[in-house]
């Protein structure tokens, strides 16, 4: 069975940053913002992936955001 990879971006804002939690082993990312964050995924997780598990080749990586925003509604 193949199994799923997924990052999961979260927006801090106390720090004002988007955080990860995955289950690639290894990857953290934090980044300014959501452009930043993907950039990041796409640099780190092929990386961490060959490192930490062996895997080579073409693998889907799900990337999941969220944030809550606080409108002013007249």
């Amino acid at each position: 069975m193949e199994q799923r990879f997924h990052v999961h971006a979260a927006w801090d804002p106390e720090a004002s940053v988007w955080i990860s939690s995955s289950n690639i082993p290894g990857l953290v990312v934090e980044a300014d913002t959501l452009g930043e964050f993907i950039e990041l995924v796409e640099a780190l997780a092929p990386e961490m992936l060959a490192d930490n598990l062996g895997i080579k080749g073409p693998v889907p990586v799900e990337v999941h955001a969220n944030r809550t925003l606080d409108l002013m509604v007249a």
